[in-house]
């Protein structure tokens, strides 16, 4: 039955229970739900050809067992079968193949298979989220049919297009608009599009990765929700000119809260939180952060309360790898780190996320490469989770473009500039926004000023980053800002740095790296280590 019938025939409290009634588990409960799903998921998996390459011959009979014999899987694991399409490799029919970013130039794309059984459950957990975020408090949820959505997702076959389809199966809403209908279009003429359709009749909730969120936000503060030539609504005219009025005397831009009344904000993605202050400020309501991602769906998402996400049972089985243990594997890729499970973990740590994707999924003890803070963790609870980032040794910003050390080498290798030792940080600005920092150092043969070779670096990379990652130029016009920033470093200042710390720096997001201390050490003399060239 759909549910749009089930709003006709039951009560809103028997709705809530279906649909919402996993947050009223016990842990104990929850756990036992957890086992019960991977234990068909490992009887399913284990038969079929790409479960048994992957246990070499195992065979377990119980998720102990499973835990043990099974190493943590990456997606190089997976890349010859799914790049394929190896259909019959897999232990349950595609549906759908759904594609994300691997690792810019060097590997592009990544693809995920989505089982029927998966899609009824992503299905599922989207209703959920959406009773969730329109409830002010416990079983109060305000959703109907025709309800509006302004929509900054991507079309398929990335991850987020998905959502209108699945929706349509269970219940009518209004895209503004359908980014699969109107994928010909570009990002911008999409954004300008769903302004003149909420403008013309109104919107009721909005779902945006942070960075998009923002960027439609300011948009519309430009001069995005004028609407253009397309019909305003008697009630949204109304709105639109005293917002005029209120902004015009308090000498501020007009703001979408001023004109739109939304039951429900939704955003995901890294550096989500960026955004959160400013787009709460714009709205009138807080944004509530949802964890997806392309291999495992939708796995969580805040309440009402907006204290934190509370990951589905349904959706895949989770491990949790303590942040010590995958500093330690970072520091030694020969180490195998341990795990805890969701009964485990303890509130105020950081751990990595584990996956094994349930109802057919492909991926098992799966490292998705996401970091997660567990932000409540009482007795018999649920734990909650605030997203953190990606792991240490990759950059992603704004959930557009991922850098690794070899993808960096390579851009160097590409632009053929002649550099010396360097390291990449993820910073961010006095705005909160994040961008790529580079502390490099130049030859003692180079020949210039400090700020010419800055600025060579900074347009040469730039222009080599958008020839190796397509994503790089949406996101710098999705931050408004340069991305990449340079600081030139006097040559040996990195080795010298490293031989007082005592230990070896990685190249991409350094742990251990203190920024004012290395800048200090340029003051200092050198010991006299080259640096290691690129």
């Amino acid at each position: 039955m759909r549910f749009d019938e089930k709003l006709k025939k039951y009560s809103r409290e028997q709705l809530w229970q279906e649909y919402c009634g996993y947050l009223d588990m016990t842990l104990a409960e929850y756990m036992y739900t957890q086992r019960r799903l991977m234990e068909e998921q490992i009887r399913l998996w284990s038969a079929c050809p790409l479960g048994r390459q992957l246990l070499a011959g195992k065979h377990p009979e119980t998720l102990e067992d499973f835990l043990a014999q099974l190493p943590l899987t990456s997606y190089a694991d997976y890349a010859d079968t799914l790049l394929a399409r190896r259909d019959d490799m897999l232990c349950a029919e595609p549906a759908i193949w759904i594609q994300t970013t691997w690792e810019g130039g060097l590997r592009p794309i990544k693809l995920a298979p989505y089982s029927r059984g998966m899609l009824n459950t992503y299905r599922h957990n989207l209703m959920a989220a959406m009773m969730l975020g329109t409830a002010r408090r416990k079983g109060d949820f305000d959703l109907k049919s025709g309800d509006r959505i302004l929509y900054g997702g991507a079309p398929l076959p990335y991850a987020t297009g998905l959502m209108p389809s699945l929706f349509e199966e269970d219940i009518h809403f209004e895209w503004l608009p359908d980014a699969n209908n109107h994928s010909g279009l570009s990002f911008s003429q999409r954004i300008k599009k769903g302004f003149a359709m909420a403008m013309s009749g109104g919107v009721d909730v909005f779902f945006g990765v942070g960075s998009v969120a923002n960027y439609i936000t300011e948009a519309f503060g430009r001069g995005g929700g004028s609407g253009g030539h397309h019909r305003i609504s008697l009630g949204n005219a109304v709105r639109y000119l005293r917002g005029k009025y209120v902004s015009r005397r308090d000498e501020r831009p007009l703001l979408p809260g001023d004109v739109f009344r939304l039951k429900a904000f939704f955003y995901a993605g890294t550096d989500a939180r960026c955004y959160k202050d400013r787009l709460t400020r714009a709205w009138g309501i807080a944004p509530m952060e949802l964890a997806a991602g392309t291999e495992s769906t939708m796995i969580g998402t805040e309440t009402w309360e907006r204290n934190g996400m509370v990951f589905f049972p349904d959706a895949c089985f989770y491990e949790f790898i303590p942040e010590e243990e995958m500093r330690r594997n970072l520091r030694d890729p020969d180490y195998t780190p341990r795990t805890c499970l969701m009964d485990g973990v303890r509130q105020g740590e950081s751990y990595e996320l584990v996956l094994s994707v349930l109802h057919g999924g492909a991926f098992m003890r799966y490292r998705i490469g996401d970091v997660y803070r567990c932000v409540s963790a009482e007795s018999g609870k649920l734990p909650r989770f605030a997203f953190v980032d990606r792991v240490p040794n990759v950059i992603d910003i704004a959930g557009f473009t991922r850098i690794t050390a070899s993808s960096m080498q390579e851009v160097i290798r590409l632009s053929r500039l002649e550099l010396g030792d360097w390291v990449l940080k993820k910073e961010f600005d006095a705005q909160d926004n994040p961008y790529l920092h580079m502390y490099v150092e130049i030859p003692p043969e180079a020949q210039g000023s400090e700020v010419t070779m800055r600025t060579v670096l900074t347009e040469h990379l730039a222009l080599y980053f958008q020839y190796f990652d397509s994503d790089y130029g949406d996101l710098k016009k999705l931050l408004s800002m340069e991305p990449l920033r340079i600081t030139v470093l006097k040559y040996g200042t990195i080795a010298a740095y490293e031989s007082r710390l005592g230990q070896t720096l990685t190249r991409v997001n350094p742990g251990m790296l203190d920024i004012m201390g290395l800048l200090k050490q340029q003051a200092e003399p050198s010991p006299g280590r080259g640096s290691r060239p690129c």
